[in-house]
């Protein structure tokens, strides 16, 4: 559990045309780009935050119980563009999870459905913030 302060941030450098890293305080980097090559795109970061953001929840709930033999999940989506502008439609994430045989196991998944709906629900910040919708404020220095 984290102790520092509410606020989150990242810093983005450009390292060449339409390609990016991204910085955390705590040294993390990730690169990202137009998808031309391996780099991440953008939207497929919003993917793996929104995967990410839950899989944590329902690991820590879930690994309680019992370790995994197999923890997987899958975020798709549809990129359209409308008259609401570019954007993501139909976003699904898939859970495939398989815990050991036993009464540990049993524990496990027994847990799984309520420990995915508290995290859609209200404990994954990624996935609450894309659904309940917040204003993005711009800024030029």
């Amino acid at each position: 559990m984290t102790t520092d302060s509410a606020h989150r941030g990242v810093r983005l450098e450009r390292t060449g045309n339409s390609r990016y890293t991204a910085s955390n305080d705590r040294g993390g980097q990730i690169s990202m780009g137009t998808g031309a090559g391996t780099d991440f795109t953008p939207v497929e970061l919003l993917l793996a935050a929104i995967g990410g953001c839950t899989a944590v929840d329902v690991d820590i709930l879930t690994s309680r119980r019992a370790e995994p033999d197999t923890f997987e999940v899958l975020v798709d989506a549809e990129k359209v563009r409308d008259t609401a502008g570019n954007h993501l439609t139909d976003l699904l994430v898939t859970f495939r999870i398989s815990f050991p045989d036993g009464e540990q196991g049993d524990k496990a998944r027994a847990l799984l459905p309520d420990a995915v709906r508290m995290s859609h629900d209200r404990l994954c910040s990624v996935g609450r913030t894309v659904e309940l919708g917040t204003p993005i404020a711009t800024r030029i220095e």
